[in-house]
C-alpha cells in the first residue's frame, strides 16, 4: 500500500464565484429579451411631459357608490337613469373628462358595470378606485 501517495494526489475543484455573475447576466438579459419579445406582458401608460411634471386630467368627476345602492356625482345624490345625463352636461365644455369611480366593497358588481356602460357610451374615461393592502 501506497499511503504516501493518496495524500498528493491532485483533487478536481470548481470555482463557482464567476458563475455566480454569468448566471446574474444571463437571467438579466432573458428577463429584459423576453419583455421586449411580447411587449403585452407588462403593459404601461406614462406620461409625457417636457417639464418632468405629471399630467393629469384636466376635469376629473367623482361617482360614488354607497353599500345602500345610492349613486354620488361629487357628492351630490344622483339616482342611477339621471346618471348619464349628469356625466354628458359636465362633457358640455370639450374638456376631456375622467370620471373615478368609488364603489363600496359590498357593493354587487353589476352596479359597477352600469356606471362603467355609462362611461363607455358617452367616450369618457373611468378609472376604479381601490385601497392598498394593509401589511
Amino acid at each position: 500500500m501506497n499511503i504516501r501517495n493518496r495524500r498528493n494526489k491532485p483533487t478536481a475543484e470548481v470555482h463557482t464565484a464567476a458563475l455566480n455573475d454569468i448566471m446574474f447576466f444571463l437571467m438579466l438579459f432573458f428577463l429584459l429579451a423576453s419583455a421586449v419579445a411580447n411587449p403585452q406582458v407588462v403593459k404601461l401608460l406614462l406620461p409625457r411631459s417636457s417639464a418632468g411634471e405629471q399630467s393629469v386630467a384636466k376635469k376629473t368627476m367623482t361617482v360614488s357608490i354607497t353599500s345602500d345602492l345610492q349613486y354620488h356625482v361629487d357628492k351630490q345624490t344622483v339616482p342611477l337613469d339621471a346618471l348619464e345625463a349628469t356625466i354628458q352636461s359636465q362633457m358640455v365644455t370639450g374638456e376631456e373628462l375622467t370620471i373615478m369611480l368609488y364603489a363600496d366593497s359590498s357593493v354587487p358588481i353589476q352596479n359597477v358595470i352600469s356606471v362603467m356602460d355609462v362611461a363607455n357610451k358617452n367616450g369618457v374615461k373611468l378609472v376604479l378606485a381601490t385601497e392598498p393592502k394593509k401589511d
